[in-house]
C-alpha cells in the first residue's frame, strides 16, 4: 500500500484562494481591492509568507462567491476515492461506483457482472419512468426492448428510454456492463432490489 500523504490544510487554503482568483481572470491588484487589503498582503498570504486572518478570510471567501467552510473543508482521499460494495443476487453482481446521484448531475455509476441465468426476455420485462445508458465491457448482452431483441457486443454501447419494458442479460457466457441511470432510474432499482441499483 502506498503512504498516505500529509495535507496541509493552510496550502491548500492558499491553492484555492489563488485557483479561484484566476478561475476569475482577477489580478492580485483586483482582488486585494475588492477585499480591502494591499496586494502584497494577498501575494504573501497566496504564497504562504503569511498568515490569513479570520476578518481577511471571510472577505476574499465573499468576494471569490464561497464561503469560509468550503476554503477550509479538509482533504481527505475519501471524497476522491470510492471503495464500491458488492450486492450480489441469483445471475447478477453490481458494484455502484459513484456517490449519491443527486451531487453528480442525477446520474449514477455502476458496474455489473451479468450470467446467462439471469432471467430476461418476455415475462420479465420492466417499466419505470427514466433513462438508462451502458456499455459492453466484455461479452456480449440481450437486451430486450419492447418487442425488440438485440444483441450489444464489448466495445459497444446501449441507450434507452426505461418507459420502454425493458430487460438485460447475458448472450453465451458473462458479461460486464458499466452502466449509467438518471435519478429516476436510480429510485426504481433501488427500489426494486431493496439494495444496490439493478438492471431490469
Amino acid at each position: 500500500m502506498a503512504p498516505v500523504a500529509h495535507v496541509d490544510l493552510s496550502e491548500v487554503v492558499r491553492q484555492r484562494i489563488r485557483g479561484l482568483r484566476q478561475a476569475r481572470g482577477w489580478s492580485l491588484d483586483s482582488l486585494a481591492a475588492r477585499c480591502h487589503i494591499s496586494p502584497s498582503t494577498l501575494s504573501r498570504i497566496e504564497t504562504g509568507h503569511r498568515r490569513i486572518d479570520l476578518d481577511q478570510l471571510v472577505a476574499l471567501a465573499r468576494e471569490l462567491g464561497t464561503t469560509i467552510d468550503h476554503l477550509v473543508e479538509p482533504v481527505d482521499d475519501a471524497d476522491v476515492i470510492i471503495r464500491p460494495l458488492q450486492h450480489q443476487e441469483p445471475g447478477l453482481t453490481t458494484w455502484v461506483l459513484s456517490r449519491d446521484a443527486a451531487q453528480h448531475g442525477g446520474r449514477l455509476v455502476a458496474k455489473m457482472r451479468i450470467t446467462p441465468d439471469r432471467r430476461t426476455g418476455p415475462g420479465h420485462l420492466a417499466v419505470h419512468p427514466g433513462w438508462e445508458w451502458f456499455t459492453v465491457l466484455s461479452g456480449t448482452v440481450v437486451l430486450h426492448l419492447g418487442g425488440r431483441q438485440m444483441t450489444v457486443d464489448a466495445g459497444e454501447a446501449a441507450e434507452f428510454s426505461t418507459m420502454i419494458p425493458h430487460s438485460i442479460g447475458a448472450l453465451d457466457g458473462p458479461v460486464e456492463i458499466l452502466t449509467m441511470f438518471d435519478q429516476d432510474g436510480e429510485r426504481a432499482h433501488t427500489e426494486s432490489s431493496g439494495h444496490a441499483p439493478d438492471t431490469d
